[in-house]
């Protein structure tokens, strides 16, 4: 059952970061004007006065811990950690089972607090603040504490932070794309022409000489509209760069660590987030947490915990300080599973990010589809992660309250592919208006940034209409002109020599350091995983089993399933005589229980396609090879498969009077079981392979066509025409066929059925009589079995092993392709969006390569007509509305006596946070459920609902619901 506590009652009760006071900007300013005046330097003038203000500053340990209990004025955002009083119990008793193991293992040494240590103070475990058993424990110097221990057992030292110089990134694709239709596949020989104009490829530029620098503990958003190259700017600082190409200028360093470098040796310091949560559907959040701990858990840990204690652990201390620690044993789910709320399911994805142990993270539009409260908490939470780990975020959002964008750092505003600010997220609001734009009263900052690159929604200033820029390109020529640029600049430059050198070769020996006393044995100095192969396949593995045990009705329905058919194929042909009449059933029998056990594997491509973003997304956090979850998933399957062909091959064999015999079963069960794994590995391969499941499920479709028509029985191999006839030595199941096959009829004698003699009357003396089957001899009654399939099908029990061999290489060479072809192929791909037009309606600038017109602010014309509609007069109310479905063997309450009603002139708002009921709402007011009870009054103008009341009214879902057509199919 799904659980929501994103609205459970909450308080401050961890101090997860030195504390720090939100002031308002005015009070920064006054703060700033009471601050003696600095001595001119370099660039003195040119670098903001909030980057001294949060310059870090090296203190003692007494006056670190004096500091960190004091409220300091510094100008960086309060953002303890808000968490239920479950989650305070859940750490209260993981400090009190740290401090039993901490007495029974010895006193540890005093840890001194370290640079970039995630805010651990200058004490050890003997202090009273640290002993959950003492009156003034301070369970915010436990947690600093806690992961200051974890850090220095790591040999950790500062985190890394990234900048970027003059970032271009290209994107290839068509220069004009034309929709293809049925007309246009007839007509493409008559149009070859075209595909050298409208058909070439270019590389369109997608960001234009972007700048920019995070250091350790900043936290950054990103603005701009959709299509502004929110996404490709993310990808592209966190090395994810398929599909993409970075300029011949592009510079991107990550404390003086180029990225080809970063992104070969040191993958897992980078991790890029895509908007939808991207988890295992079937596992519990306790499983998909620990899996990520276990996977990144270093060599040395503290208090000589083992590898299982140490990840349960860091995953209690990470649930209960995200508020997750009452969804242990609950199942993350999708959009059909149900499981955690949408906002849990995010912090889920933090806390995975968080194990990962990635210093820099990207997250790409990740509070669509919360509520604010949630959406907040969402940002709270990567707040608390810089802090406790001085780590960097990175976040796209297109919708931020003031609330949420008050948490952030740093700001930057994209504007069609072009960089328009960089800078201090304080300062944002002011460049734009000191330029000349108006934000109105009641306006937040993040709508206010996103409204300067939207020409229908900025206003100007009086007196600024003149002055102020209006294309994306006049906006980013202000920017390079602005001081601002030339503040970020100078602290780029500041930075990179900071790094160059020698420094970057110590950052670089560093960071390989920190890697390698991290790394289990046996795993290479220069590969990014913490943990060896073998271990990797373990932990795979044993995830497989967890997600199978997590969906067991499913695989119990595969089983039930295959029983059905069993019964069905097997009461079809029972009672199969054991003469030549039985000889066609016999070899059809054998063709369907090769082709049932081999073109099952056929389903696998869909689940491989399904789990692929995931593997991909903990690849690229460097938790493990893609072929050693491939390996896992082979390895997981055997179990399922083997009782589904137990029961498949037990059914079948027997109810249509196969060969009794203990030597012809077994052999009969071996191929069946080996050409299911064949074919498994097969149609892996071709998944892997290809970029999409509609292209896999493509070439299945004829290769399954192919299988099924050349394994000798549809077209028996003496009928083949020789031109295709070579595709049965490519054919696995071919071979397996001819196994079944030459192990049934080998050494036996059939009886001639009465109605294959010939003549069909007696006396039958010497040889005047036939059996008219193939492989029969002249006055015999019986027929031999080998004479038989030699006539008919050309095969040979001789060659039962050798084909048993080839089934062996075929089984070996695609497991071989599959786990390679796994480990270099990624379907996540970038290429630059273009509109697909219909033929004859491409733009006239589009077909002369020039660039579309720049779009300027619409005036209302005062002299226009308008043109009203028709005036609606009904109001439609409902009253004590309940909704009521069936829930495991009872009934669920999803609306409980909703009354409400809305008149015409008027918008109503539906509010309430994820899972509050407003989607159920709406299906029910429009006559949408397929489902459950529905009591309750709903009139239109005090009269009940009409059949026409459903098709009259409009109705807009969350999902689109017209993916695959154009827009004017979709409007029509």
């Amino acid at each position: 059952m799904a659980t929501n506590n994103d609205n459970n009652t909450i308080q401050p009760a961890l101090d997860v970061a030195p504390a720090l006071e939100y002031q308002p900007q005015q009070q920064q300013q006054q703060q700033q004007q009471q601050q003696p005046q600095q001595q001119p330097g370099p660039a003195a003038d040119q670098i903001d006065a909030r980057q001294d203000i949060e310059k870090p500053v090296k203190l003692e340990d007494s006056e670190e811990d004096e500091r960190d209990d004091r409220v300091a004025p510094l100008s960086r955002r309060n953002t303890e950690a808000m968490i239920a009083d479950n989650d305070r119990e859940e750490i209260m008793r993981i400090a009190s089972q740290i401090s039993r193991r901490r007495s029974s293992v010895g006193s540890l040494q005093q840890v001194p607090s370290q640079q970039g240590g995630g805010g651990g103070v200058g004490l050890d475990w003997d202090d009273p603040r640290l002993d959950p058993q003492s009156d003034s424990f301070d369970l915010g110097k436990w947690v600093r504490h806690f992961v200051s221990q974890v850090r220095k057992e790591n040999c950790m030292g500062p985190n890394t932070g990234v900048s970027w110089r003059n970032l271009d990134v290209f994107g290839s694709g068509d220069a004009v794309q034309i929709q293809k239709t049925v007309g246009s596949l007839l007509m493409a020989p008559l149009r070859l022409g075209e595909s050298f104009h409208f058909g070439k490829k270019e590389h369109k530029q997608i960001l234009h000489g972007f700048n920019g620098i995070l250091k350790p503990g900043e936290l950054l958003v990103v603005l701009g509209r959709p299509g502004s190259g929110c996404s490709t700017m993310l990808k592209a600082i966190c090395g994810e760069l398929y599909g993409l190409k970075l300029g011949d200028e592009t510079e991107i360093h990550y404390s003086g660590i180029p990225q080809k470098q970063m992104m070969a040796e040191f993958k897992g310091e980078t991790s890029y987030n895509q908007e939808v949560d991207k988890h295992f559907p079937h596992l519990t959040v306790g499983q998909t947490l620990e899996f990520a701990a276990s996977v990144r858990t270093p060599q040395e840990r503290i208090q000589g915990m083992s590898r299982k204690e140490y990840a349960r652990y860091m995953v209690k201390v990470v649930m209960a300080s995200f508020g997750l620690s009452h969804t242990y044993n609950t199942k993350v789910g999708d959009d059909f599973v149900r499981g955690v709320s949408g906002g849990e399911r995010k912090r889920v994805s933090i806390a995975e990010m968080l194990l990962a142990g990635s210093p820099i993270s990207a997250w790409d539009n990740s509070t669509r589809g919360l509520d604010s409260a949630t959406a907040f908490k969402f940002v709270q939470s990567l707040r608390t992660v810089t802090q406790i780990g001085d780590a960097v975020c990175a976040v796209a959002i297109y919708q931020a309250s003031q609330a949420i964008y008050d948490l952030f750092d740093k700001a930057t505003v994209l504007y069609e592919g072009r960089q328009i600010y960089f800078g201090p997220a304080g300062q944002a609001r002011r460049y734009f208006e000191d330029m000349g734009w108006h934000c109105p009263p009641r306006q937040t900052t993040g709508d206010f940034l996103t409204s300067i690159t939207n020409p229908g929604e900025r206003q100007t200033r009086d007196g600024f209409e003149n002055k102020v820029p209006r294309t994306p390109e006049d906006f980013e020529k202000a920017w390079l002109q602005s001081a601002d640029r030339r503040a970020l600049l100078a602290e780029i430059d500041a930075h990179d020599r900071e790094f160059s050198g020698s420094n970057q070769e110590h950052s670089v020996a560093q960071l390989r350091e920190r890697k390698n006393a991290m790394q289990a044995r046996h795993v290479r100095p220069k590969s990014p995983y913490l943990i060896s192969t073998w271990m990797q396949i373990k932990a795979n593995t044993r995830r497989a089993y967890q997600r199978i045990w997590g969906d067991i009705s499913a695989q119990s329905a595969q089983v039930a399933s295959h029983v059905f058919i069993a019964l069905i194929v097997g009461s079809a042909f029972y009672g199969n005589p054991a003469t030549t009449d039985g000889f066609f059933a016999r070899g059809s029998v054998l063709f369907i229980a090769i082709l049932m056990n081999a073109l099952t594997a056929i389903s696998e491509i869909n689940s491989l396609y399904s789990q692929r973003p995931i593997v991909e997304k903990q690849a690229s956090y460097a938790f493990y090879h893609p072929a050693t979850e491939a390996m896992a998933g082979i390895l997981s399957d055997i179990p399922i498969k083997f009782i589904t062909a137990v029961v498949f091959n037990i059914i079948l064999y027997f109810m249509t009077g196969l060969r009794r015999e203990p030597a012809q079963f077994f052999l009969f069960f071996l191929i069946t079981f080996m050409t299911t794994f064949v074919m498994s590995a097969v149609f892996r391969t071709l998944a892997a392979s290809t970029r999409t499941v509609s292209q896999a499920m493509g070439l299945s479709g004829v290769m399954v066509l192919v299988l099924v028509i050349y394994t000798g029985f549809v077209i028996p191999q003496p009928s083949m025409h020789p031109w295709f006839a070579w595709l049965r030595w490519i054919n696995p199941i071919f071979y397996a066929f001819e196994i079944l096959v030459a192990n049934e009829f080998h050494g036996r004698n059939f009886p001639c059925g009465p109605s294959s003699f010939v003549p069909p009357y007696e006396p039958r003396i010497g040889t005047s009589f036939v059996c008219a089957v193939a492989g029969s001899v002249k006055g015999s009654e019986t027929v031999s079995g080998d004479a038989f399939i030699d006539a008919s099908y050309q095969y040979h029990y001789s060659h039962v092993w050798r084909n048993l061999g080839i089934l062996f290489a075929f089984l070996i060479a695609f497991m071989i392709m599959y786990f390679i072809v796994t480990e270099i192929n990624s379907s996540t791909t970038s290429t630059a969006e273009a509109l697909v037009f219909q033929r004859g309606h491409v733009p006239s600038y589009l077909l002369k390569g020039g660039k579309k017109p720049a779009e300027t602010e619409k005036t209302k014309d005062e002299n226009a007509e308008e043109v009203p509609l028709p005036p609606q007069t009904d109001v439609f109310t409902w009253r004590d509305v309940v909704y009521d479905i069936p829930y495991k063997g009872g009934e669920r309450r999803l609306l409980d006596h909703v009354s409400g009603w809305v008149k015409p002139g008027t918008l109503t708002a539906l509010m309430g946070v994820s899972g509050a009921g407003k989607t159920t709402l709406l299906d029910v007011l429009a006559q949408r459920t397929t489902m459950g009870v529905i009591t309750g009054d709903m009139l239109v103008s005090g009269k009940p609902l009409d059949a026409s009341f459903q098709r009259n009214t409009g109705y807009v879902q969350q999902q689109g619901t017209c993916h695959h057509l154009n827009i004017h199919p979709g409007f029509d």
